[in-house]
């Protein structure tokens, strides 16, 4: 895989037929993509336990929702952090893509508190293996569109799905308003 057909930086958002629950109008922020397989968090599966209740330290930092998101599937008891850092990479933060950056939540939170901005923690993430992925999006399970710094930090992330394709230039944009469950139509 080269470079430039990583999908890295970009955003999965499930298409309505994708059936499994995991994913069901999840928008995946992709971490890394190579020969080896793929990594990304989805961005709108938010739960009711509070940052402060398991990283109390970095509670502060967090935006709003102040709460730990379902980062996917896999590994659900791991935690990893991302944030936006608008100026140079600070020390404990990995740039992913444009300003959206992996935090290390092993660095002291007071060594990042005013280089980075929209803290957001995730329990666990969406993990695929070696042409996994490809298998899936060449099914169509999947719309790929640019991410925007503002994704990581929706303030109202039950919407991000809807939000997320209204903004597409393409028909994209007509499945916003796509209904939850069809046969009520």
């Amino acid at each position: 895989m080269t470079e430039a057909s990583s999908l890295a930086g970009r955003l999965l958002v499930a298409t309505p037929a994708l059936a499994d629950p995991n994913f069901l109008r999840a928008v995946v922020l992709m971490l890394d993509h190579d020969g080896d397989g793929a990594l990304g968090v989805i961005l709108n599966r938010p739960t009711p336990v509070g940052v402060a209740e398991v990283l109390e330290p970095w509670a502060d930092l967090a935006g709003e929702p102040g709460v730990v998101f379902q980062g996917g599937p896999v590994a659900l008891d791991a935690a990893l952090a991302l944030a936006v850092a608008p100026g140079e990479s600070p020390l404990g933060w990995r740039r992913v893509h444009g300003s959206i950056g992996l935090v290390d939540l092993e660095a002291p939170p007071e060594v990042l508190a005013a280089e980075v901005g929209s803290l957001r923690v995730f329990a666990g993430y969406a993990g695929w293996g070696s042409g996994q992925l490809e298998r899936e999006l060449d099914e169509g399970a999947w719309y790929v569109v640019d991410s925007e710094p503002g994704d990581v930090s929706a303030p109202d992330p039950e919407r991000l799905w809807r939000a997320v394709l209204r903004r597409q230039r393409s028909n994209l944009a007509l499945l916003a308003t796509y209904p939850d469950d069809p046969s009520l139509n």
